[in-house]
């Protein structure tokens, strides 16, 4: 029984100190350690310890270090451990500074991890800057004096400026300008032939109005891949001026048109209406005229006198309708 339980105890004891090895590897990187002093970097097993508290992997820190020391570059652990803590690419910085100090481009370690944090890719401007980048421009439309429509695409030749990539603007502004530049350009000539024969009018013209300034780049050159002529803008505005005057004076005559009939309904209607007045004063001369013959203001003479003036009248208009037999003249009354 005893011989039992001292064989657990052993048992028991190798488990502790496997377990208690394998914590001490892994807050102590022995082989990392060993591996900082066989290339000379002053990084002691205690600062590792503090990394693996800091909740730092020591391999992010420690390898970025090494090649940091092999290229000549003066770094410490301490920068590289912040830079770390900050949400930075430690790898990423240490491989463009290499770059940089292998291209002679001045870049210190701050203004690096600046970048970085600001989430542009420091490596890829170090390489912008030593290899300049080609940025294709999509397909601008501009319109000259005469009306024509050119369609162009640039290529823009960029390099990137290590100064200005913290709070610079992008390709994208970079674009818009270029294309800004070439409307400007092609809307200022006389005639759409002028652009076809120097292309190059353009690329002077934008390059001397400093577009890269405010951006994270440097214009080197702004070159014309290719120029198409489009429609004749000039004519269709003019046909559709046209046709939008044509609307307007038509619309104009149905509302002169409108405003005849109106008027004309109008004066029928002001006719009907004297007419049925005339009417009904004629239809009131006889009442009145038997009123004055029987009140005694009109004699029976008087009133035969008015008849022939009537009838005198109405031959006398007959006269002188003399084409017209159609209407019968009143009899004339002795």
């Amino acid at each position: 029984m005893f011989e039992i339980l001292l064989g657990l105890g052993s048992g028991f004891t190798i488990i502790v100190f496997v377990i208690a090895a394998f914590v001490f590897l892994h807050f102590v990187p022995i082989g990392l350690w060993i591996s900082a002093i066989a290339a000379d970097v002053p990084v002691g097993i205690f600062q590792l310890v503090g990394m693996r508290l800091r909740r730092v992997v020591p391999e992010r820190i420690v390898l970025p270090l090494i090649k940091a020391n092999k290229a000549g570059l003066t770094v410490s652990a301490n920068q590289l451990e912040a830079h770390y803590l900050a949400g930075g690419n430690v790898d990423r910085v240490v491989d463009a500074l290499i770059a940089a100090h292998r291209a002679e481009i001045p870049l210190p370690f701050e203004r690096s991890a600046a970048i970085d944090l600001a989430g542009r890719d420091v490596l890829e401007a170090v390489q912008m800057s030593v290899n300049p980048k080609v940025i294709q421009t999509p397909e601008v439309s501009a319109v000259a004096k005469n009306g024509i429509e050119l369609k162009i695409m640039a290529r823009v030749t960029v390099r990137a400026n290590i100064d200005r990539l913290v709070g610079g603007a992008g390709e994208p502004t970079i674009i818009a300008r270029v294309g800004e530049g070439i409307v400007t350009t092609v809307g200022s000539s006389e005639s759409h032939d002028d652009v076809l024969e120097s292309p190059d009018k353009i690329s002077k013209t934008v390059l001397e109005k400093g577009l890269d300034e405010g951006t994270a780049f440097e214009i080197l050159s702004i070159d014309i891949a290719d120029v198409d002529v489009g429609r004749n803008i000039g004519a269709q505005l003019q046909t559709d001026q046209a046709e939008a005057d044509k609307r307007i004076a038509q619309a104009k005559a149905e509302e002169r048109r409108a405003m005849a009939v109106a008027k004309e309904q109008e004066m029928k209607a002001y006719t009907q209406e004297m007419e049925a007045k005339v009417v009904e004063a004629q239809s009131e001369v006889p009442h009145a005229m038997a009123e004055a013959l029987r009140s005694g203001n009109l004699g029976v003479m008087d009133y035969i006198n008015m008849k022939n003036v009537n009838a005198d009248t109405d031959m006398r208009n007959a006269i002188s309708r003399a084409g017209m037999p159609d209407e019968p003249s009143a009899p004339l009354v002795e």
